[in-house]
């Protein structure tokens, strides 16, 4: 076989591992459904039962910010909290400083976001699996410590933080804070979760898995890995930045403390669990890192770690593909018996 065979070879192998195209009407019914199931638990959950299901999306928001790089750009990030950390500071300066709304700070902290990772993404051109992961690594550590800083602690507030409040729901809608901070949480979660499910259908998507499974033979076809790269931490990083947002106003607080690197550790281990590029998995991890470490705690309020590790463990022995390849499984075998 020639050296031309073998790279289209390789494209059209590229080409293959993209996920099948699904008819928008159908995706936009899936996500009417999906909103509609979603938004009902406010009307049976406590409001501290619903504040701990608006985390579990917004760490599914996150997760999903991961993937985009390490799922489907194959770029290995242990600093998502970073960006996480970033996202909700911008909001919790904006609002407690200049008095913007909830609403007015989204867009500015998934536009720095997204420049803080289009920045970050140039030493990935350079750096490739441990390096990179390392280097995002030490991102995480960092940040939290520049927060403390006392040349910024006036915006910050330094190691005491920024205090918030919940936006109130609009007039005539009959919600407490905490269930309309749901509401706009799933609305928020549900339109970047759209949005990302159609990047990954398009040419860009495709590219981006290209660049993971085939390096060189996307390369030799006259794709710009640089700009690919780039542009993956910046998606990623608006995408996690927003989850940071939410996250500010749904705690109503922020502390450096809050955004150790256990944070991008938590993201990673969400992303696994769920399913390496799958957005659906995205959302089973945000659930899993959000509810299991509280089951452990339950179990075991002397060792909750533990046990938390133990749950890890098995579930990575008994699912090694995470949850999406479990319903790839399930979903296998019932096409099958058709």
């Amino acid at each position: 076989m020639s050296a031309s065979k073998g790279l289209e070879s390789e494209v059209e192998l590229g080409a293959i591992a993209a996920p099948a195209a699904t008819p928008a009407w159908q995706r936009a019914l899936l996500v009417l459904l999906g909103l509609i199931v979603a938004i009902a638990p406010i009307f049976v959950l406590e409001s501290f039962h619903l504040f701990q299901l608006t985390m579990a999306v917004i760490m599914a928001l996150a997760v999903l910010g991961l993937n985009i790089v390490s799922g489907y750009n194959g770029q290995i990030s242990l600093g998502h909290g970073a960006f996480f950390a970033v996202g909700a500071y911008i909001t919790a300066i904006l609002m407690s400083h200049w008095d913007w709304s909830f609403w007015a700070t989204l867009p500015f902290s998934a536009a720095v976001c997204a420049a803080v990772g289009f920045a970050i993404g140039f030493p990935a051109l350079r750096l490739a699996g441990h390096y990179l992961a390392l280097t995002t690594f030490s991102l995480a550590v960092a940040v939290p410590q520049i927060l403390k800083h006392k040349s910024i602690e006036d915006w910050t507030g330094g190691v005491q933080g920024l205090f918030l409040v919940k936006p109130d729901a609009p007039a005539g809608i009959a919600l407490s804070p905490d269930q309309w901070m749901y509401v706009v949480t799933v609305i928020v979660a549900g339109a970047c979760f759209l949005l990302v499910s159609n990047l990954i259908r398009s040419r860009i998507g495709r590219a981006l898995m290209a660049t993971r499974d085939h390096p060189t033979a996307a390369e030799a076809m006259g794709m710009d890995i640089a700009s690919l790269k780039t542009k993956a931490f910046a998606v990623s990083a608006m995408i996690t930045g927003i989850a940071g947002s939410l996250s500010a106003v749904a705690i109503e607080f922020v502390a450096p403390d809050s955004f150790g690197f256990g944070v991008s550790i938590t993201l990673f281990v969400g992303m696994v669990v769920g399913g390496v590029a799958s957005i659906l998995g995205s959302l089973f991890g945000g659930l899993f890192v959000l509810f299991v470490p509280n089951i452990a705690e339950a179990i075991s309020k002397a060792a909750p770690g533990v046990i938390y590790g133990v749950i890890l463990i098995a579930f990575l022995f008994l699912l090694p593909d995470g949850f999406a390849g479990l319903l790839r499984r399930v979903a296998g075998r019932l096409r099958g018996r058709g």
